[in-house]
């Protein structure tokens, strides 16, 4: 889908603050409410915007750690690796997890309140049926998580 430039400051919008009101991003962009409706609409309809997500002070709410762990499966086939998926999402703290092609073949975000606490969830996802090994990395900081740069990239790409 080719966006244009009130396409592209509304999904700029968005990605600096998820519930700006349509009036404010009328009112910057210089343009009505309802053009703001019909291009947000738009943009949900052709599945570029698919929804709208919270972002969490995990260390507000008592996970300061952050972890990832690469899980090795046993068997590789879909059937094996969807199980494995099931029985990954009945742990809480394993907040993101992705099917991987190279070193991995799983490989997941852990929100934990220590060491201590990584070290039981690692346990859990050790214990379930199909997983051979995992190895684990703790994040010292994050220092980025920026969609702003990408969709800038995105449009420069468009026009040229």
């Amino acid at each position: 889908m080719k966006l244009d430039l009130i396409d592209h400051r509304i999904l700029q919008l968005f990605t600096e603050n998820t519930r700006v009101p349509f009036t404010k991003i009328a009112k910057v962009l210089d343009v009505s409410t309802g053009t703001v409706h019909i291009r947000v609409k738009k943009l949900e309809d052709t599945g570029v915007i698919t929804g709208s997500s919270l972002n969490l002070n995990y260390l507000k709410l008592g996970f300061p750690l952050t972890a990832y762990v690469g899980v090795h499966l046993q068997r590789t086939s879909k059937h094996d690796t969807e199980l494995v998926i099931k029985e990954l999402r009945k742990i809480p703290y394993i907040t993101v997890a992705h099917i991987t092609i190279g070193p991995y073949n799983i490989f997941c975000k852990i929100r934990a309140r220590d060491t201590f606490h990584v070290k039981n969830v690692i346990f859990q996802i050790d214990a379930i049926d199909g997983v051979l090994r995992t190895e684990s990395f703790i994040s010292l900081g994050e220092e980025f998580n920026d969609n702003t740069r990408l969709l800038n990239e995105k449009f420069k790409e468009q026009e040229d």
